[in-house]
């Protein structure tokens, strides 16, 4: 296959599965004027589940189905790759089935303990009736997985992308429309349509599959052509295939799901504790803003800066490969001189205008804006872990990896109740950031001791970012300052539009003014966008 043919591939992916998150991320905001904070709490509670149920009923499938596929279409053994969808298809309609039984048996059992008391506003029939309604997408998803990656394994992204993209919008429409209908045509009740709109899930899923089905007969001449051409199978029981297979999937499954396991624990912790501090009436509310609503604004910005940096992450790998560690050490340095210079900048911009985008998106909220500006800052915690482990895949350590995210999960276990029960709902935000930031300083040991990496380039140049940042905090709160004698975030959610769009423009436009002088853009960013390396010929930093 043609180098360019893989990148218009590679980056038809990567465009469909950037469309689907950013649709996964703004259906929330109309979703939230629907159902309200608590009707938000209760779809986070059947989603929560479905989550890390659907992560370990398709352990990594894509990927590795993916991979198996490629290494047996190079060695022209087609018969193999296609032994390997049918088996794949029926291995995962069993763990999909299973995993969609475990759900719906045990939803009467993980609604209580989900909602830590009685004197809350959800029930246990509601939240047991939710999680049952989600559980149906986990019959169609993972087979969903295997044709995705027996597609992506012939070098062809456009089943799985548009897929991706068919599905969101499917979801997202089934979800507004029947709770809108549900809600103000039929006056129905707000349980009954956040169960609904968890089963938009399945709904989505049947529109990816349909996408996908299509794609198959459409290729299926092709397929069968290469299948003809086949050299002989090679010998391998379906045991040793699926051995191999698991081996491809390896650790990453678990390190992917790193935020959804702290928010589980968020789910089985947080009302708990809330109701011993006499706080049970809030605590819903509360709960669906520390893990729907704030981490939905948080990740719009993090998830495109951290894929950026993560660009660098297969170039580390050859670099490790061929043993070139002085060139390996200069893409660490860049890969996380890159991660600062987007995220930094984009977290503490959040957490100074925490208030008004708060009431720009949901409503004109104190709780809101506080949580919105505590959380912030731990989101860049979420893209060094990502990258971090990144490179230790690309080290080939990625077994410490997972040994880093052991012990910060465990961190956050042990300490969530207490930083709850000490510091309210902002305790639950402590105990992911301790978790976060104990896994990644193991990472960076372990990035120091195996890939002879240190700290002194980065940590200047990271010095600098933090004084342009300090810099743009200072001309962001000039401007709220004097807007203040006019209008404040308080007055209204165009008010506060009004407030976070000036803000934006003011920050933005000052920390890219002083990245760009300093001639900082150039050096980490100009062998990507040409004209930065052009009209500026000042001194380089240092």
């Amino acid at each position: 296959m043609s180098e360019s043919k893989l990148l218009r591939g590679t980056f038809i992916l990567t465009l469909g599965t950037y469309i689907s998150r950013i649709l996964g991320m703004i259906y929330l905001f109309p979703f939230y004027y629907l159902v309200g904070d608590v009707g938000l709490a209760l779809y986070q509670y059947g989603y929560g589940q479905y989550t890390i149920f659907l992560a370990f009923s398709t352990i990594g499938v894509p990927a590795a189905v993916s991979k198996f596929v490629s290494k047996y279409n190079s060695l022209g053994d087609y018969h193999t790759s296609r032994r390997m969808l049918k088996s794949g298809l029926i291995a995962m309609s069993i763990t999909g089935l299973l995993s969609f039984l475990l759900l719906y048996s045990l939803a009467p059992v993980l609604a209580p303990l989900q909602l830590g008391g009685n004197s809350l506003d959800n029930s246990v029939e509601d939240v047991t009736m939710v999680i049952r309604m989600v559980s149906f997408a986990l019959l169609i998803v993972p087979i969903m997985a295997v044709i995705r990656g027996f597609f992506q394994g012939h070098q062809s992204m456009g089943p799985t992308a548009l897929s991706q993209v068919v599905e969101q919008i499917v979801r997202v429409v089934f979800l507004l429309s029947t709770s809108f209908v549900i809600l103000k045509l039929l006056d129905g009740k707000q349980s009954t349509a956040v169960g609904f709109a968890t089963f938009a899930a399945f709904a989505g899923a049947v529109g990816g599959l349909g996408v996908l089905i299509w794609y198959w007969f459409k290729r299926k001449p092709y397929l069968d052509e290469l299948l003809s051409t086949s050299k002989s199978q090679t010998e391998m029981t379906t045991k040793d295939m699926f051995k191999e297979i698991l081996s491809y999937a390896g650790p990453f499954v678990f390190v992917g799901l790193a935020i959804p396991l702290y928010q589980y624990v968020d789910q089985y912790t947080f009302n708990r504790a809330m109701v011993s501090i006499g706080e049970g009436e809030n605590s819903e509310s509360l709960f669906g803003i520390v893990t729907s609503m704030v981490p939905k604004l948080v990740m719009i910005p993090v998830s495109l800066a951290t894929a950026f940096s993560l660009t660098l992450v297969p170039t580390i790998t050859n670099s490790y490969t061929s043993r070139d560690f002085t060139q390996l050490r200069q893409q660490i340095d860049k890969t996380f001189q890159i991660c600062v210079l987007l995220v930094l900048p984009a977290v503490v911009g959040l957490s100074v205008l925490a208030y008004p985008i708060f009431g720009t998106f949901f409503e004109i909220s104190e709780a809101g804006g506080r949580i919105l500006r505590w959380y912030a800052p731990v989101a860049l915690l979420f893209s060094f872990f990502s990258i971090t482990a990144a490179i230790m895949q690309g080290i080939n350590k990625q077994r410490f990896a997972v040994i880093s995210l052991v012990v910060g999960l465990l961190l956050k276990i042990i300490f969530n109740v207490p930083f709850i029960i000490w510091f309210e709902e902002i305790g639950s935000i402590l105990a992911t950031a301790l978790g976060f930031f104990i896994s990644i300083s193991y990472n960076f040991i372990i990035i120091t001791k195996h890939a002879g990496y240190k700290f002194e380039l980065f940590i200047r140049r990271s010095f600098l970012m933090v004084i342009f940042t300090s810099l743009m905090s200072i001309s962001i709160l000039a401007s709220q300052w004097l807007l203040s004698f006019g209008i404040t975030y308080n007055d209204g959610r165009l008010q506060s539009g009004i407030l976070m769009i000036i803000g934006v423009v003011v920050g933005g436009a000052a920390y890219l003014y002083l990245a760009y002088r300093t001639r900082l853009l150039e050096i980490l960013l100009g062998n990507r966008f040409s004209f930065l390396s052009k009209g500026n010929k000042k001194k380089a930093v240092q």
